[in-house]
């Protein structure tokens, strides 16, 4: 049996290039987990660090939110409070009075609601009266004449401290309409309104009527013909005024006088 030689070249196994990369020592593999290690730990905390910093930014945010809200509710004006509702009970009423001193007992009373603080249940004294003219020697004047002499209109609370105040004032007579324990009834709506649209209106009389009469003996007490005495001929309303007949130096003569330049002798 003929055994071939082995060639060493060619029956040789061709060597294995091992990569030192693929080799791995324990030491080496020891080195890389603890390389490793930090990095995985980096990338945990890596969210928690930024979800923290997040978290405290949002609670910086809220806080300074807070903040600003209370400074604008402390800078925003202050709303003005609604004012009280005040009641009135004031009602119009009729007085009566001593008749021609109608101002001076409206002074008196309004003088005394002063005096006694009374002001709150008080309101007013009206004294109703309307504008007329009459002719005073040549001139026409406008003068006040009371609708209602002897009364006044009072507007107020009334409770017995006024009732008092009134009774006691000199010159005051009473409620119209009250009595012993009996409250007066107030002036209705319709009829203060009235009077209140008819204060201080002018009122045309007309013409002044005269109180002579065609054939009535007169006497002159104004003007040329003073102390002289005559027969009325003929009124003359729209003049106001007369035609009187008087004797002058033994002859009739026909004069125009006026209402107030004449009187009964």
């Amino acid at each position: 049996m003929t055994t071939e030689p082995l060639n060493p070249e060619s029956d040789q196994p061709e060597p294995v290039a091992v990569s030192h990369s693929d080799e791995t020592s324990p030491d080496a593999a020891e080195d890389a987990v603890d390389e490793t290690q930090p990095a995985e730990e980096s990338d945990d905390d890596a969210p928690a660090d930024e979800t923290q910093f997040s978290d405290e930014s949002d609670d910086d945010s809220a806080a300074d939110d807070d903040e600003s809200s209370e400074a604008a509710e402390e800078d925003a004006p202050e709303e003005p409070e609604a004012p009280a509702v005040v009641v009135d009970d004031k009602k119009w009423y009729v007085v009566k009075v001593q008749s021609g001193r109608e101002e001076s007992i409206r002074e008196a009373i309004e003088r005394r609601v002063k005096i006694e603080s009374l002001q709150e249940s008080f309101g007013e004294i009206l004294i109703p009266v309307e504008k007329v003219t009459e002719m005073r020697g040549t001139k026409r004047v406008i003068k006040h004449r009371k609708l209602y002499p002897g009364y006044l209109m009072v507007h107020l609370e009334f409770n017995d401290r006024m009732l008092y105040l009134f009774r006691e004032t000199s010159g005051v007579g009473d409620f119209v309409g009250g009595g012993l324990n009996k409250p007066p009834p107030p002036m209705p709506d319709r009829e203060v309104e009235k009077l209140l649209q008819q204060q201080g209106q002018m009122v045309d009389t007309g013409p002044p009527k005269s109180k002579f009469d065609k054939g009535d003996r007169v006497k002159v007490k104004d003007g040329t013909f003073a102390g002289m005495e005559g027969e009325v001929k003929e009124v003359m309303e729209t003049k106001g005024a007369l035609k009187v007949e008087l004797t002058i130096f033994g002859r009739p003569v026909p004069v125009e006088l006026e209402y107030w330049q004449v009187d009964y002798p």
